[in-house]
């Protein structure tokens, strides 16, 4: 017979572990609602800036500067936010990340010159939501359930992609992009309504982050044990940043993380450009267009990644992924018109999910709790530099050999680092 003290011990601590799991998921459910309307935002400026460039004088390659000015910027930001959020805690990055987004969209409401638009992306440095987000879901949730936890943040890409670029594509057309006074050379903007939406929705994204996201979501552990450490290194130390790349797996992981996925995110940011000359879309027709790929994403997300992860081991999944992104690459080699392509984006938006989960998935997990900021803004920082080599690379590519050498490369590439891993699964197995 169990004494009394015992059993009243236990149910208070059973007690207190129910009501803590309550209470993170809670705040994971927030990250979701901030992650999603950040996303909405984002796609809506995507929905403005190709034409309001193309407006302003731009061609294809000084579109393709400007992409490459914000990688450049996202690249020096990424770690170093990583690593301020692992410093000074959630809320604090959350807000500093969602004030830059409402600064952005300002400065986007007041351009009226080709140079404006380089100096609207100089707030890009800060406005790391989703790795910010990802960090407080990685911290929150459970190991085991950590691939499909982050994966969900990915449904949320779907519903803010469909939102963003729905009511962006609307907005755009129902005002007009622009028009030119009879009496001045300069370039009178109308998208002042379109991002002063943007900017009133990234300031309520932020009054979200104050009032339900914690100061930190660390462990009260990790934070015992790392918190005067930390505390006395600053957020510009390289030396803690590269130090993650020691960790086992790390590097390799990191290597096919950018390998692979830079002649897709090649075409992700050549993407706004193809619609507009290769598809000849209009504003409305690339909104219904990316309102598609986020349904699409939504079913992946959602419904497909999460019973995969608990079917299948990472490194499989990862082998599968890039498998049937050198496909995709093929596919692409020889699509001829959108419609192709609305069937492409089905296995396209699957390896590229299945990719960037399980990839940040096995990173986070494989460096200590205290740390999975600094990863996930490494994380970030091959986005960034994806968009900072894409764009001139891209344009490069797309002027002189045409869209159908940026699928050959994205097989070619891909089928070498499948071949590599294959290899390298055999050898741990034998």
């Amino acid at each position: 017979m169990r004494p009394e003290g015992k059993t009243t011990t236990d149910a208070v601590s059973s007690q207190a572990n129910v009501t803590d799991q309550q209470k993170r998921t809670k705040i994971i459910y927030i990250v979701y609602l901030i992650a999603a309307l950040d996303i909405t935002w984002m796609f809506l400026q995507f929905s403005v800036t190709p034409y309001l460039a193309k407006k302003l004088g731009f061609d294809t390659l000084w579109f393709g500067y400007l992409q490459t000015t914000v990688g450049v910027i996202q690249l020096l930001g990424g770690p170093m936010f990583g690593r301020f959020a692992d410093l000074f805690g959630a809320r604090v990055a959350l807000s500093l990340a969602c004030s830059s987004t409402v600064v952005f969209f300002l400065l986007l409401a007041i351009a009226d010159h080709p140079a404006m638009l380089f100096i609207q992306k100089l707030p890009t440095i800060f406005m790391h939501v989703i790795p910010a987000s990802q960090m407080v879901v990685a911290d929150l949730s459970a190991p085991e359930k950590r691939a499909d936890a982050l994966s969900k943040l990915g449904l949320c890409f779907g519903i803010g992609m469909i939102a963003g670029s729905t009511l962006g594509g609307h907005l755009n057309t129902r005002y007009g992009l622009f028009s030119i006074s009879t009496h001045s050379s300069k370039y009178k903007t109308n998208e002042t309504f379109t991002a002063c939406c943007g900017a009133a929705g990234s300031a309520f994204s932020l009054l979200l982050v104050l009032k339900f996201i914690p100061k930190t979501t660390k462990t009260q552990s990790s934070r015992t044990n790392t918190d005067s450490e930390n505390k006395s290194k600053s957020v510009f130390n390289l030396g803690e940043i590269t130090r993650l790349m020691k960790f086992p797996g790390v590097t390799q992981t990191f290597v096919v993380k950018v390998i692979a996925g830079l002649p897709s995110g090649i075409f992700q940011v050549m993407f706004s450009i193809i619609a507009l000359e290769f598809f000849k879309l209009e504003p409305q027709q690339n909104g219904n267009l990316m309102a598609y790929f986020g349904i699409v994403q939504m079913v992946i997300q959602g419904g497909v990644i999460g019973r995969l992860t608990g079917r299948y081991s990472e490194s499989s999944l990862l082998l599968l992924s890039i498998a049937i992104s050198s496909l995709v690459g093929l596919a692409l080699a020889y699509m001829q018109n959108v419609f192709h392509f609305c069937i492409i984006v089905i296995p396209m938006m699957f390896s590229l999910s299945v990719f960037n989960v399980i990839t940040d998935s096995i990173l986070t997990k494989s460096v200590p709790s205290s740390d999975t900021g600094t990863m996930l803004g490494l994380c970030a920082s091959v986005q960034s530099l994806l968009r900072t080599v894409g764009p001139t690379a891209g344009g490069f590519l797309y002027v002189n050999y045409g869209l159908s050498s940026i699928g050959l490369i994205q097989f070619v590439v891909n089928v070498a680092v499948f071949v590599f891993l294959l290899q390298h699964r055999l050898k741990k197995s034998a």
